[in-house]
């Protein structure tokens, strides 16, 4: 049997995932980090972008997060998210229109939209059509 770690991805509004797992990767504002089971303890500031739970016998659990904390102790490990869905979940069309909704307002000077926020909201659709297009890329779809 191999050595497992406790997992938790939690959202503001719900637990989206509770679990085992073998490996997890998560995209750290430092970096994309991996994590087994016994890690050094950690806490990190995670970036929009793909968490990936490797599970026992072989299965992945993908979710996308629009950012957070991350708590890594020896035997839990804990994604507290700003937002998670379920990779499985994101919706490409609803992805691209804000990705275009965020770049026309930071083109356009006129709208009162704040450039921050605009950026911000670019990022998070860009990390959420990179989070769906790996998930085709590992499913063997197009």
């Amino acid at each position: 049997m191999s050595m497992t770690v406790h997992v938790d991805i939690v959202s503001a509004e719900k637990s989206i995932f509770s679990g085992v797992a073998e490996m997890i990767f998560a995209p750290a504002e430092m970096g994309e980090v991996g994590i087994a089971p016994r890690h050094a303890p950690m806490l990190a500031r995670m970036k929009a972008g793909e968490v990936r739970i490797q599970q026992p016998g072989g299965e992945e659990a993908d979710f996308f997060i629009s950012g957070g904390m991350l708590e890594v102790q020896p035997h839990v490990v804990t994604v507290l998210a700003d937002t998670a869905i379920r990779a499985a979940d994101l919706d490409e069309a609803a992805a691209l229109e804000a990705k275009q909704r965020a770049e026309a307002a930071m083109e356009d000077k006129q709208v009162e939209m704040d450039y921050a926020k605009a950026q911000a909201e670019l990022i998070q659709a860009v990390a959420q059509l990179q989070a769906i297009e790996r998930l085709r890329k590992r499913s063997g779809t197009s």
